[in-house]
């Protein structure tokens, strides 16, 4: 077959042709035709040499050409499309490294080889092409729902047919044991969108909590107009939800909102996810406010929160236990997921037992170590002492306002207090001494003999030992591990260190040893700062 004026135009015909049918730019169309005839015309004049073509984009013409490069003498590693400045002097005025010389060659004839050669260039080209514009399209409509055909099942994946390409629901992003025949219009989550090397792989999901919040968009206006925010969401799909909505029109009730005319949308996001049971919560700032809503309908008494664990208690009426846990744990479960928190649930009965013992675990301290009868320990418990230094240091008016004590009674009491304080800190320094703590650390500003005890066994023992620990490996934390928040218990958490006094102690630390001066910390916490201006700065922006 040879490139003449007879097939020309066909040439732009077919680009044409095959672009409509691909949906894809005509012009990738014959870019890559140009490269397919350029491998024919190298398999007919010589692999080596540098031959391009170019299809005149009005007329069809092809028109073949070799190139050759002007390099230095040393550098020419291919003498067919290379040469020195001295061997293009004939062909040029004043070379210069760099330049090239086009040489017109003829067109070549192509052989059914040659041909079929062609052809695979061009459909290699235009498959890549078409994946090129397939993954564009669908990586803008991540975090969107689709509707799509399915077209067959496989091996309990289905692979759903959207349009320009294919998508796949996995197994366990359907909602139950759903099950589809061929031709089954679905509705799913675009979850993900990957480039691989077979084309775009699209991933679907009718399990993601984002399928809800979007099918809820669609369903209530006033969720589209942004009236009203969707703040959480929580599934156990296909078998209840919890979704936390809160409107920023006070004339509007987003819980009723979303319910909509005796139940109807919220009723067609039920249909939809195959008679999911969807709590509708008010969010509300107050973690704990949430919290009581979150767990509906059960009734809590009382909610305590621990934020540095990001853990909370609730205390339910006895018989609201099994109402609040939910069957198989699914209420607490997904309240723990719609707020963040981990919580615990008590009964009444049993935060009574627990705060009993408290008390008496904190009357036998102070009969022990203060040499008091029951009664008068009690006093000090219900008056809310809770340890000895409060007891040592406190100011003497809050013991005398306890009946029965004045001022010679408040005065031996502290005075116990710090002489049992004070022999357990000498018996603790010695004890950390025997254990090979050095005196830097002892001397050390804010490490009692308990910690240095504490930090003894667990082999840090000198101030270098201390300098190279994390505040976290001081004052505690928690990490999450496979979906799962996992407490990393601190060195001297018992001792209620925090996190940022942890971080001030091992600066210092390192300040002391010369490891980091003054003006390096100062001007790093500076930095710091004023990255943080910036991102509020940025936030106010986009608000705006």
């Amino acid at each position: 077959m040879a490139i003449t004026s007879a097939n020309q135009l066909e040439l732009l015909q077919t680009a044409e042709a095959v672009a409509r049918e691909k949906m894809i730019d005509p012009v990738l169309v014959i870019e890559a035709m140009e490269e397919s005839l350029a491998r024919a015309a190298k398999s007919r004049y010589g692999a080596d040499l540098d031959i391009r073509v170019s299809i005149d984009r009005k007329t069809g013409r092809a028109r073949f050409t070799r190139v050759r490069t002007v390099v230095a003498d040393d550098l020419i590693e291919n003498e067919k499309a290379e040469l020195t400045v001295a061997q293009a002097k004939p062909y040029l005025d004043d070379p210069q490294i760099g330049d090239t010389i086009v040489d017109e060659i003829p067109p070549v004839e192509l052989g059914r080889i040659a041909a079929q050669s062609a052809k695979q260039v061009i459909l290699q080209k235009v498959r890549e092409a078409e994946r090129d514009r397939q993954y564009e399209e669908f990586r803008d409509r991540a975090g969107t729902i689709i509707n799509g055909v399915v077209k067959r099942e496989e091996y309990g994946n289905v692979i759903v047919d959207v349009g320009r390409g294919e998508g796949v629901l996995r197994r366990n992003e359907k909602i139950g044991r759903e099950a589809y025949r061929n031709g089954d219009r679905i509705r799913c989550y675009i979850k993900d969108v990957r480039r691989e090397a077979r084309g775009p792989q699209i991933f679907l999901s009718r399990t993601a909590p984002e399928f809800m919040a979007e099918l809820f968009k669609m369903e209530v206006p006033e969720i589209y107009d942004g009236i009203i925010e969707i703040k959480a969401v929580a599934r156990d799909p296909g078998s209840r939800a919890k979704i936390a909505v809160i409107s920023y029109d006070s004339s509007i009730d987003p819980v009723g909102a979303c319910v909509g005319m005796r139940g109807s949308r919220v009723q067609a996001v039920v249909n939809e996810l195959q008679g999911e049971k969807i709590d509708i919560i008010p969010w509300n700032e107050d973690a704990a406010t949430f919290l009581v809503n979150a767990l509906q309908p059960a009734e809590v008494t009382k909610v305590v929160i621990d934020e540095d664990a990001e853990r909370i208690e609730v205390v339910v009426p006895d018989e609201q236990l099994s109402l609040a846990i939910g069957r198989r744990g699914q209420n607490v479960r997904l309240a723990s997921q719609l707020t963040g928190l981990d919580i615990d649930i008590l009964t009444e009965e049993e935060e009574s037992k627990r705060r009993q013992a408290e008390f008496e675990q904190r009357t036998r301290l102070f009969m022990d170590t203060l040499d008091l009868d029951e009664f008068f320990a009690q006093l000090l418990v219900s008056e809310g002492f809770t340890s000895l230094d409060e007891v040592a240091y406190v100011d003497m008016d809050e013991l005398l306002v306890i009946d029965g004590v004045d001022d010679g009674t408040a005065g031996e009491l502290q005075a116990r207090a710090r002489d049992y304080l004070e022999e357990q800190n000498k018996q603790a320094l010695q004890k950390a001494k025997d254990m090979g703590v050095e005196d830097a650390l002892v001397e050390f500003e804010g490490l009692t003999p308990q910690m240095l005890v504490a930090l003894g066994e667990d082999g840090v023992k000198t101030l270098e030992d201390f300098a190279t620990c994390a505040d976290w490996e001081l004052a505690g934390g928690w990490t999450t591990v496979d979906g799962q928040r996992v407490k990393d218990t601190g060195l001297l958490e018992a001792f209620e260190v925090s996190l940022e006094e942890a971080q001030n102690m091992v600066m210092t630390a390192r300040v002391k040893l010369g490891w980091v001066s003054i003006e390096e910390l100062e001007a790093q916490a500076a930095a710091e700062s004023a990255a943080d201006d910036d991102e509020d700065t940025d936030d106010e922006e986009v608000e705006g």
